[in-house]
């Protein structure tokens, strides 16, 4: 770089113009953000290692199998539980949550079976009858401890000893544990049809007691009956969805090259077409509702039916359609108004648009770019989820002691429960047991485990930044190449998205870090604030709420601003090659003196490719509606039967969007690149023959100039 070019901007960042030998990205570059690189490869180092560290400790078995009270996992193969994959708990009445039922946390023995009990029986039932009802016993038997046949064993020596249950209830298993078979009948909670039984212990009991218990358990069960349906759903119509992504992805390129062409017909087609479909969704929710006018059951409110899975229901009453009809109108409204306002500024944005199309035109491979950041973040995500379920299955089994009585002083205390029964505790403890508690450890290691996840989640963060900042920054050489090309397309160098990655990767890895991790450390204090935020929600402290508020809207704010420069300064870098303080520097003051600009031509582009993403997820969405819902009739017989229409639907218009959104996210860094390359090119020529614009006509025509100076061949 030479002298000219360092010296560009002066002490208060003002432009010295007229440069003569600036000629586009700088290609005899030298290395920026050295030490922030040096730290950056020591971390992601670090991180490896940390993984490794976590892959040795952790096992991921203590979640796919359940523990029993000895250790021991359900269901692991080449054991003695092989064959017995569900948790039953000997006295459910003491794990009221479902929460610490998970958690492994429950204070009673818990047991590996083969199958959860199917009826109602108390272990004193069962003893008074073993003699003449053997079969009672043998069934009853197989949820007690391993070994023991002894009904003549006194129920007081049982129950202390914990030999048996003193009861078994109805069960179903879930998560590999047996839980109470909750039902109701005509509104009363019920287990088996019955509201009462026997605890085993002299007592009836009312199955409301479970009730705690009940209410989460039922919830995530009828949750998981609707996951099963929404899986077979996906397992028969995934190649549907795939056809119906492709063709997003076929009219998110069709947009592109179109706008190249016809971006001013193209675009008024578009709004045109917006208004167009949103009318006509306007007429068909006046008309769905008008039609269910004196139907039996329609003029029903959402409230009356409450919550259903089933879609169609709500399709069924005038509610649904008149809410439908209003946003409708408000959109409707909101659109025209804003065309009304913006129709001089949309004129000029829709020559940049042109503009962009040309340079993607010229640079076809840009538009496959974003695969590339799609898999360093995939690698991101699976390395960090696999790092985080290690550290947290890392740990040995910890003991503790376990007693019937509540003034034993060894209660709660760890133990050895190889060495428990030579111990004083069993004696000066009547029924005290050593048994699995949870999986942990005094090491060094173990007590640091938190420290280590909250690690694994900052280092995540960062890499995946660094991700998006390494993908910003080479498709912004790219397109810098373009604009700054003297004779378009004669001028502009072979290969520009593989040299400007190369150059990004070279030189740039610094200072690409050196963003990424301002960025990482706001995300990680915005989650942070969010656990806090979780945690204190049952607190009564208006104040401590109101500042949790206070402090997340700031780094919302913060956040935003900083992934705003970030991103014109990895522009700056991919142009001038400087370091990232510097990039900031030049790229926020020069978006300053031309603000006007900036809001014009840039925010109006956003929007233009918002709506561009509407029209393309919702055009699709209205095909898929119809197509699932049989209303094509050449198609009618190869749709699928599905348990519910609406679960291939939401995927493909949310597919398609996404779709349309790694398309257009390169669009609009092609236009904030020409944008600050449009900025520069003002600052830095006049338009003479000695210092012509680099700039097209069409982005000469928009300052209003006459005549454009003669380029030099």
């Amino acid at each position: 770089m030479d002298r000219d070019e360092e010296n560009y901007y002066g002490k208060h960042g003002e432009p010295r113009k007229f440069d003569p030998k600036f000629r586009g990205p700088i290609h005899n570059r030298h290395c920026t953000d050295i030490i922030c690189c040096v730290i950056f490869i020591v971390v992601i180092l670090g991180y490896i290692a940390l993984g490794v560290v976590a892959w040795v400790h952790g096992d991921p078995r203590k979640v796919i199998y359940p523990t029993d009270s000895y250790g021991q996992f359900c269901g692991q193969r080449d054991t003695l539980n092989e064959n017995k994959t569900i948790l039953f708990y000997f006295n459910i009445l003491k794990c009221a949550s479902p929460v610490v039922l998970i958690n492994l946390q429950c204070p009673t023995t818990q047991l590996c079976v083969s199958k959860c009990p199917d009826r109602f029986a108390t272990y004193i039932d069962v003893q008074a009858s073993y003699r003449y009802k053997p079969d009672q016993w043998n069934y009853f038997r197989q949820f007690c401890k391993p070994g023991f046949n002894n009904p003549r064993k006194s129920i007081a020596q049982v129950l202390r000893d914990e030999d048996c249950p003193s009861m078994i209830i109805p069960s179903r298993p879930f998560l590999k544990r047996c839980f109470p078979d909750f039902s109701t009948k005509n509104g009363v909670l019920t287990v088996a049809n019955q509201t009462t039984f026997k605890d085993g212990r002299g007592k009836t009991r009312n199955v409301t007691d479970l009730r705690e218990a009940a209410n989460g358990i039922n919830n995530v069960l009828d949750a998981r009956s609707v996951g099963m349906k929404i899986f077979e759903d996906y397992a028969i119509s995934w190649y549907w969805i795939l056809i119906g992504l492709f063709i997003a992805m076929m009219l998110s390129l069709l947009f592109l090259v179109l706008l190249r062409f016809t971006a001013g017909v193209l675009f008024w087609i578009f709004i045109f077409g917006v208004i167009g479909i949103i009318g006509y969704g306007i007429w068909h929710c006046y008309w769905e509702y008008d039609h269910l006018k004196g139907i039996p059951g329609s003029d029903l409110t959402v409230y009356d039916i409450g919550f259903q899975t089933d879609f169609k229901v709500y399709l069924q009453l005038r509610q649904t359609w008149l809410a439908f009809m209003i946003i409708l109108c408000g959109v409707e409204v909101i659109i025209i108004l804003m065309l009304i306002f913006l129709r001089n500024r949309i004129r000029i944005a829709i020559a940049l648009l042109k503009e962009g199309s040309r340079a993607i035109g010229y640079i076809m491979s840009t538009l496959f770019y974003p695969i590339v950041t799609f898999l360093l973040i995939a690698i991101c995500i699976s390395y960090w989820a696999v790092t985080a379920v290690f550290l947290a299955t890392s740990g040995e089994p910890v003991y503790k002691v376990m007693a019937n009585q509540t003034l034993c002083k060894y209660a709660n205390l760890t133990c050895d429960p190889e060495t428990f029964n030579t111990t004083n505790v069993t004696k000066l403890c009547p029924g005290a047991q050593c048994t699995f508690a949870f999986y942990g450890g005094e090491s060094l290691y173990h007590k640091y485990i938190f420290i280590f996840q909250l690690a694994n989640a900052f280092v995540f963060l960062w890499l995946v930044n660094f991700a998006i900042a390494l993908g910003q920054c080479t498709l912004a050489g790219a397109f810098a190449s373009y604009y700054w090309a003297y004779r378009k397309p004669a001028d502009i160098p072979l290969w520009p998205l593989f040299s400007s990655f190369g150059r990004a990767i070279r030189y740039h890895t610094g200072s690409l870090a050196f963003g990424a991790l301002i960025l990482a450390i706001v995300q990680l204090i915005r989650v942070i604030l969010e656990y806090l935020d979780h945690k204190l929600k049952g607190t009564q402290n208006s104040f401590t709420r109101f500042l949790l508020c206070c402090l997340k809207c700031c780094f919302w704010c913060l956040e935003k601003f900083l992934k705003f420069i970030n991103r014109n300064a990895y522009i700056m870098i991919a142009i001038y090659g400087k370091n990232f303080c510097t990039s900031a520097k030049e790229a926020f003051f020069l978006l300053m003196r031309n603000v006007v600009r900036v809001a014009v031509l840039d925010k109006v582009t956003d929007f233009l490719l918002f709506l561009g993403k509407i029209l393309v997820a919702g055009g699709v969405g209205v095909l898929a509606f119809f197509f699932f819902t049989q209303r094509i009739p050449v198609f009618a017989q190869e749709v699928p039967m599905l348990n519910y229409y609406w679960v291939p639907l939401l995927t493909v218009i949310i597919g398609s969007y996404l779709v349309a959104h790694g398309f257009f996210s390169v669009y609009a860094m092609c236009v904030d690149t020409l944008f600050l390359c449009f900025c520069e090119d003002l600052e830095r020529n006049d338009g003479s023959t000695a210092k012509p614009y680099f700039m097209s006509a069409s982005l000469h025509r928009i300052l209003g100039k006459k005549k454009l100076s003669p380029k030099k061949a």
